[in-house]
């Protein structure tokens, strides 16, 4: 009697759900005011999930694999990487483990996020993969990641796989509802900064600006608009009126440019700035300080 033949695609669907199943052991939904997403189990007690789709404030309770709710505190967030950190009164449930992304343009992936205590997940590819890239409000994130996936709004925060159900990072909605995905490395160097001090250190200048033309047709640059008198720009002896050119001998473009000069690694650095007075060139230096907690 001869053995029935394999069935290739039966043998691929059961090995995504089985790659799933072992996922989900990890995924939470989490449920903050008026929205519903994803999260997964970091270290005992703490969950990561998208900081985009956290609400500020009202109750937050995730449900953990097999449809328990627990309320859940907020630990910290940083907006500039797409990362929360909640703390749980548990610490049984199983953490994943992340591993650096090895994929590439065109390899399979899987999202895995939860809804109401059960597993969902949605099957693409890797659209584009490229290096460090900072995002739109200033944050270092590690690889570029841009799947080609139809993922469910309350999968955000969910963890995302290799072929081999590798968990390489956090899956994320980006502009016009791209998924992005913030890898590995980003979230084991924000999160415990999260968990020390709730949020990731920024750089200020104490600086109102707004970005302006040069007279000379230079091109553009951006002027103080405001000063605060505490901060290390009226230490530094900037003025309303000035306008600055560089940057630690960069040009200034613009605002947003300025601002995502100004990350974790600037507090306490000491800045060449190049202003224009007057229409009069000065040269002086700025010593960052770290933005103060609103």
């Amino acid at each position: 009697m001869t053995a029935a033949p394999s069935n290739p695609i039966q043998d691929i669907s059961s090995g995504l759900a089985s790659l799933v199943a072992n996922a989900a052991a990890n995924v939470v939904a989490v449920h903050s005011r008026r929205s519903r997403s994803s999260g997964f189990v970091w270290r005992p007690g703490l969950i990561v999930t998208a900081e985009e789709a956290l609400a500020d404030e009202g109750e937050v309770a995730v449900v953990l694999p097999g449809g328990e709710t627990v309320a859940a505190d907020r630990v910290g967030r940083d907006p500039t990487t797409d990362i929360a950190l909640l703390r749980i009164g548990r610490s049984d449930i199983a953490t994943a483990s992340l591993a650096p992304p090895s994929v590439s343009t065109g390899a399979m992936v899987l999202v895995v996020g939860a809804e109401e205590g059960a597993p969902t997940a949605a099957l693409g590819v890797v659209a584009r993969a490229g290096g460090p890239w900072r995002s739109m409000r200033g944050g270092e994130i590690d690889a570029r990641l841009d799947l080609g996936i139809a993922m469910r709004r309350p999968a955000e925060g969910g963890l995302a796989l290799d072929a081999e159900g590798r968990a390489f990072g956090m899956a994320v909605f980006g502009p016009r509802r791209r998924v992005l995905v913030i890898p590995a490395a980003t979230i084991e160097r924000v999160a415990p900064m999260l968990e020390k001090h709730g949020r990731v250190a920024r750089g200020y200048m104490g600086l109102g600006l707004q970005q302006v033309a040069l007279q000379d047709g230079g091109g553009a640059g951006v002027m103080v608009m405001s000063v605060d008198p505490n901060g290390p720009g009226a230490a530094a002896g900037l003025r309303q009126g000035d306008v600055l050119v560089t940057f630690d001998g960069e040009p200034v473009r613009s605002v947003p440019a300025l601002v995502r000069a100004l990350g974790p690694e600037s507090v306490g650095r000491r800045a060449a700035l190049s202003i224009r007075r007057a229409g009069e060139p000065i040269e002086m230096s700025l010593t960052i300080g770290e933005r103060p907690r609103r």
